[in-house]
């Protein structure tokens, strides 16, 4: 049944593949490009990052072996059986897991370092409210993440022979959505649209 406080229709689909999820990735292989993009973009071992879409927690664990003993990351999902399967992969205290959606991080204002969406940007119905989200829970100088590691088209084609529920749901053009995030106080830093990966880099500014 859909969470009454997350209305989303896709929150069945998704619960009903969280089993399959895993099996469907080579999950060393994706331990190590996640590990090459922390590194590509610069996360500190302190840092408090947030994982917004974050599935059955593959990005999250990845940050937990990257991130030093401070470090934090705030984990969230629209789907609970999702999130059950994450949580049991770890017992690790620097990470807590919260079913809400991408517009309601539960985190204050201007309380996090780093935000990343990784392959999870298509799902959202109202982007505009999920980058105002990011804009809220950054501190100034933080920076969000957009992330899939295969093609916008690959993303595209995969949803479109999916479930009904996610079939209409498409990825943007990279500038497209650099757009979105440029009116609303971001400063793009990288922007990359292309066979192998689909990346938006931002910085959150301070306020005028």
């Amino acid at each position: 049944m859909t969470n009454p406080l997350c209305p989303d229709p896709r929150q069945p689909f998704f619960d009903s593949i969280a089993d399959a999820w895993d099996g469907w990735h080579d999950l060393p292989a994706l331990n190590a490009q996640l590990a090459d993009f922390f590194e590509h973009v610069g996360v500190q071992p302190d840092e408090s990052v947030v994982d917004v879409g974050c599935g059955t927690g593959n990005l999250t664990l990845a940050l937990l072996a990257w991130l030093g003993p401070q470090g934090r990351v705030t984990a969230l999902d629209i789907s609970p059986a999702m999130l059950a399967r994450a949580a049991r992969k770890t017992t690790d205290a620097r990470v807590t897991w919260h079913e809400a959606p991408a517009d309601r991080i539960p985190l204050p204002n201007g309380t996090c370092d780093r935000v990343f969406c990784f392959s999870a940007w298509p799902h959202f119905d109202r982007p505009d409210h999920v980058v105002a989200e990011f804009r809220r829970v950054l501190r100034p100088g933080g920076q969000a993440h957009i992330l899939h590691l295969i093609s916008k088209e690959e993303v595209n084609r995969i949803h479109s022979e999916a479930h009904p529920t996610v079939r209409a749901d498409r990825l943007p053009p990279v500038d497209e959505v650099a757009d979105l995030f440029r009116a609303s106080g971001f400063t793009v830093i990288e922007a990359e649209d292309n066979a192998s990966r689909y990346l938006l880099s931002v910085r959150k500014e301070p306020e005028a």
